[in-house]
């Protein structure tokens, strides 16, 4: 799987910075809920597409027909409820000042942690992301649980969950 490797040797757990780079991980991780990441990764090319680079303020201002033209795309995954939220979550992130999604989300990186040993050995939430998901709902923020926020978390470079003998851990937090 040469995508899913291109993915995990130069994305996963690279510090990620930026309110709108931040906002369209948030929604892919809350459309890959229940499905497994290459599915994805696969059509991340479509979402950005259909949801206009991730521009929080161009998928603020999305319409019903929009969210119509959205369900009907056969690039993204066609939930309603996660088309949805992400809408919701952009109306929500587009009032706040600029650098407060940014802000926001990285006041919740822990200390660094060890290194998993074993595929599977990180845990699939923390404090600190249950911390991050309650507060991301209490502002409004819709379908990010304390899994989705680990998730989030561990793509964006918040923790480091390579495996300790990983070729591209060293250096990273």
């Amino acid at each position: 799987m040469a995508d899913y490797r291109a993915y995990h040797d130069t994305e996963w757990g690279v510090p990620v910075r930026g309110d709108d780079a931040l906002f369209e991980r948030i929604c892919l991780e809350a459309f890959q809920s229940g499905l497994s990441w290459l599915t994805v990764l696969r059509r991340r090319e479509g979402f950005r597409a259909a949801f206009a680079g991730f521009s929080i303020a161009e998928v603020a201002a999305f319409t019903p027909a929009d969210e119509e033209r959205l369900l009907a795309d056969p690039g993204i995954i066609r939930n309603r409820a996660k088309i949805a939220a992400a809408l919701s979550n952009a109306r929500v992130a587009a009032a706040w000042a600029p650098g407060e999604l940014t802000s926001l989300v990285w006041s919740f990186a822990p200390e660094a942690g060890r290194a998993p040993r074993t595929a599977g050995g990180g845990p699939g939430d923390d404090a600190e992301s249950t911390a991050l998901a309650k507060e991301l709902k209490k502002r409004g923020f819709r379908f990010v649980g304390p899994t989705t926020a680990y998730a989030l978390m561990q793509a964006c470079g918040l923790v480091n969950d390579h495996l300790a003998e990983c070729h591209v851990r060293g250096g990273r937090p």
